[in-house]
């Protein structure tokens, strides 16, 4: 299975190099069988002691549509945000500033004004609709390993190997916490029980090749300003 997107005669390589956050799909739904398989590769990402904490919640059809409807009438109504992880302060400084970068390309790229207040809105009520993809994946953990760091980082770890097992497939994922934000709809129509916490939702389906924001891919600092390296000289 291959797309412009992906394919599975990719390199490792050429599949995290390659890989791009996609914000519009083909209304083509995707075979629960290719789904099954793309799991299969994200489970063998590393686990802090083979816990294995996460859960992955795939909703598509009328389930998803009801969440989707659920989120947007929320927000549009004021509810506050009920997210069930920390999200910690607003971003600040150089953090702020790659945010700000992020909105910036994606925003050119949709041709989006800096003061047309119509299509940010319609921008942002996209995350809350799961951008209409065909499928979402939402990511839970087991509560009863809420104090402890090492889940979380396991939850990440999972969903980085699931978006690159996607795209290897030529499925496009983006990475989304808007999807969750109103998390007592999530709850309900993905029926996930009170033993487990509301992580991460992730976008999936087909990439919609006429989308303007999909050929985006967001700027990244270079090694030599992430890493320094000790005992090499």
């Amino acid at each position: 299975m291959a797309n412009e997107y992906g394919d599975e005669t990719q390199t490792y390589a050429q599949v995290v190099n390659g890989r791009r956050s996609i914000r519009g799909y083909l209304d083509k739904p995707v075979p629960k069988e290719l789904i099954e398989e793309v799991l299969e590769m994200a489970m063998r990402s590393p686990s802090s002691m083979n816990t294995q904490p996460y859960h992955f919640h795939v909703i598509t059809g009328e389930p998803l549509d009801r969440i989707r409807k659920g989120n947007t009438e929320r927000i549009l109504a004021g509810e506050p945000d009920s997210r069930e992880f920390r999200k910690g302060h607003p971003f600040q400084g150089v953090h702020r500033e790659r945010q700000v970068g992020c909105a910036i390309q994606l925003f050119e790229a949709m041709g989006i004004e800096r003061d047309d207040k119509e299509k940010r809105q319609d921008w942002v009520l996209r995350g809350f609709r799961q951008f209409d993809a065909p499928v979402c994946v939402i990511i839970t953990y087991d509560k009863e390993l809420s104090d402890a760091d090492d889940t979380v980082f396991d939850c990440g770890a999972v969903t980085t190997t699931l978006v690159n097992a996607a795209w290897s497939k030529g499925l496009g994922c983006v990475i989304n916490s808007q999807g969750i934000m109103q998390s007592p709809v999530v709850r309900e129509h993905a029926h996930i029980p009170d033993d487990q916490v509301i992580m991460k939702a992730v976008a999936l389906g087909w990439p919609d090749p006429d989308f303007p924001a999909n050929p985006v891919k967001i700027t990244r600092r270079p090694v030599e300003e992430a890493a320094r390296f000790v005992g090499f000289e």
